[in-house]
Parts: structure tokens; sequence; C-alpha cells
């Protein structure tokens, strides 16, 4: 989509799925090619959540184990997922909830895995796997906390038990649409080591600053931060004073931490220990760009017509 049209977006997925968590009428349009069996090309009605079967979430990424900084050292206003960034690193955006990140109070995945039971949108979900762009083999503190993006999670639940409070489509000026997910992930106490994890401070965890007006390949980190510091409004930059602000809600963690322990004391959630562990180790692969034409990279596995799908 052009820049021009996207300036223009007020309304996308986020903001439906946000709707239909709140029971309201949505328009469906489905069209499709017909066949034999499925004869009928296209459907045009209303649907809301308690017309619909099932409404199912999955979320391929979510509740990042860390998360860098965004500024922005060019001299033109640049527009992204991190917000408005200004130039000349007058601004500075960040994401996460610090010491209530749930994966830097269990920064080894000790007990978070696979079949873990959560808190997904104000309903009971579970963690599907690890999540795209799951990093786990980052440089760590001595406590363990991730010191760049490391793990991620792919989360699932019921949407028709959601509640639009922890659900919110969002709207990036000029960047385009997205969605809020409130999470929240009990974490048992297991000994004195995940006292000492849960335990981390906001002073604890540094993340790196990264100037998002240069490639991806090339950023390199401008600085690290502390969460304590990301909060009060203000750090320090190539020697001026640079005002911060949260792209995570920080006050609404603390109401779903709320919430979660008191369906905890109230019987009405479980912990349940993970089916499988999540990966503790591997690198992050980046995509490398390959010649479209010319000699197919399968052969280079395999001998000479015995490459997968070859016949004789």
């Amino acid at each position: 989509t052009a820049l021009s049209e996207r300036e223009g977006i007020n309304y996308g997925g986020g903001h439906v799925i946000e709707e239909l968590i709140e029971g309201r009428w949505i328009k469906l349009r489905s069209t499709a090619l017909p066949t034999d069996c499925y004869p009928r090309a296209e459907i045009e009605t209303w649907i809301n959540k308690d017309t619909v079967n099932q409404a199912l979430m999955f979320n391929p990424r979510n509740a990042y184990q860390n998360y860098a900084a965004a500024t922005n050292g060019s001299d033109r206003t640049i527009y992204t997922y991190m917000g408005i960034l200004t130039p000349n690193f007058s601004n500075l955006t960040y994401s996460g909830a610090g010491e209530l990140s749930p994966l830097l109070n269990d920064p080894w995945y000790r007990t978070i895995g696979t079949g873990t039971r959560i808190f997904l949108g104000g309903a009971r979900g579970y963690v599907a796997s690890q999540g795209t762009q799951h990093n786990p083999s980052v440089e760590r503190t001595a406590g363990g906390i991730p010191k760049h993006p490391a793990g991620t999670l792919a989360l699932m639940g019921n949407a028709k038990m959601m509640d639009s409070r922890y659900i919110r489509g969002a709207r990036f000026h000029r960047y385009g649409v997205s969605l809020y997910v409130g999470i929240g992930i009990p974490i048992p106490i297991l000994d004195e080591e995940m006292a000492a994890f849960t335990g981390v401070s906001a002073e604890q965890i540094e993340t790196p600053v990264l100037d998002y007006s240069q490639p991806v390949r090339d950023r390199k980190p401008l600085r690290m931060v502390n969460f304590k510091d990301l909060r009060s409004g203000a750090v320090e930059l190539n020697g001026k004073r640079v005002r911060t602000a949260p792209i995570s809600s920080y006050k609404m963690a603390r109401e779903i931490a709320g919430k979660l322990k008191e369906w905890i004391r109230n019987g009405d959630f479980y912990l349940s220990e993970p089916l499988e562990p999540l990966p503790g180790e591997g690198t992050l692969n980046t995509l490398e760009e390959r010649e479209v034409e010319g000699k197919n990279p399968r052969s280079e596995s395999f001998p000479e017509g015995d490459a997968e799908g070859s016949s004789d």
C-alpha cells in the first residue's frame, strides 16, 4: 500500500477483533472459486461472537523477552511500529512492562513452556509453542536477563470468552494498524533460584537503544539503558537528555497481574506444568537473498539427478 493511502487508515483488523470480542455485529464478506461440491462463490452477511461456533485467537509472537528501544538519528520524522520518531535523536520509545514482563521473571523458561495455562485477553489461554523470532542464545547478565531481544511465545485462546478491555485495536500514525494484547503468566516459585528471578527490578533490566532510521541489518546499539531510567521520562543520549515514551502500558500490566492473582486465590484458575519446554538455545536465522533465476539452491544439497522432486 502506498504511503499516501496508509495515512488515512483509522480502522483495520485489530479493531475488527476488538469489536468481535466486545460482542458487536461484524459485516462478513467472503469470495472464493466455486467447485462442483461447493458451488457458492460469495456470501455477505453479519456475524457476532455468539453466532459463530468458534472464535480461536492464535498469536504467533507475543510476550517478547526484552525489546530494543527506538530513536531516530536522521533529519526527518519517521513513522514506525514503535510510534512516531522525531529527528536528530529528539525522542525515544520503548516496549515491555519491565519487571512485570513474564519471560523476564522466568529467563531460562523453567516454568513457561508449551501447554502453560495463562491469562490471555481477559480469558484463560495457553502457550502453544515458542513464538516466531524466538532467539534465546543472546548475551545475558549473570542473573539470566537477556541484553537483547530473546525469547517469544506463540499463544492461543478462546476469543469468545475474552474481554475487549484487554484486547484493543490500535492505529500507529502513518504506519498502520496493530493490536494491543493483555497477557499474564503465573510463575511458580519452585526454589530459591526462581525466587531470585521473579525479584528482578526495573534497574536490572537493560535494553539496547537502536536508530530506526538505519537499515535493519546495520543497526548497532547506541547505548544500553535500563527500564528504571526509561520509565523516568528521559534518558541521556549523545550528551543530551531525550524524552522517553512507552508503547506498552505498565498500568495495565499491574491490573492484569492483580486480576490473575485474584483468579488463583478464588480457585478460578489452576496452574499447569509445561508439556514441553521452550528451546533454551539456538540462534535466529536471517532471510538470505538468493538469485531467483539460475541454479536451484536445493541442488547443492543433493547429488545431481537425486534432488527432491526429480525423476529419471
